[in-house]
């Protein structure tokens, strides 16, 4: 048996003002009304964040909310997401969704997947 300990007082996730805007512009195009946020297993380096629109929780979920916008986390992903700010920036040409992680150790090439410190379980 473990015991796993959470600082209270690091929020799950925050949002920059340029993602707020940006998730809330996808929720009206897709007639959604939330942001639902997990990881699961995949990639080359272990795990990769899911980012679904919805209109509901699903059980247990963490509601998450930054001024109009209500993101949903999965609980068994929230050790390993525990401190991210989402930011929406412009490289070059594009504009992407950068998930700025304090738990991440490393991060396969192409960006799709990362790895996580020692220690943080996924169940």
């Amino acid at each position: 048996m473990s015991v796993e300990l959470f600082d209270h007082t690091v929020e799950p996730i925050t949002l920059t003002p340029p993602a707020r805007r940006h998730l809330v512009r996808q929720l009206e195009h897709a007639g959604k009304s939330a942001i639902r946020l997990s990881i699961k297993e995949s990639g080359c380096t272990g795990f990769m964040y899911v980012m679904t629109e919805t209109d509901k929780p699903e059980a247990d979920d963490l509601a998450v909310k930054s001024d109009e916008l209500m993101v949903y986390v999965d609980p068994k992903s929230l050790p390993m997401i525990r401190g991210t700010q989402l930011d929406f920036v412009f490289q070059g040409l594009n504009q992407v969704l950068i998930f700025n992680n304090p738990n991440v150790t490393a991060a396969c090439g192409c960006g799709e997947s990362f790895s996580i410190e020692e220690g943080v379980n996924y169940q």
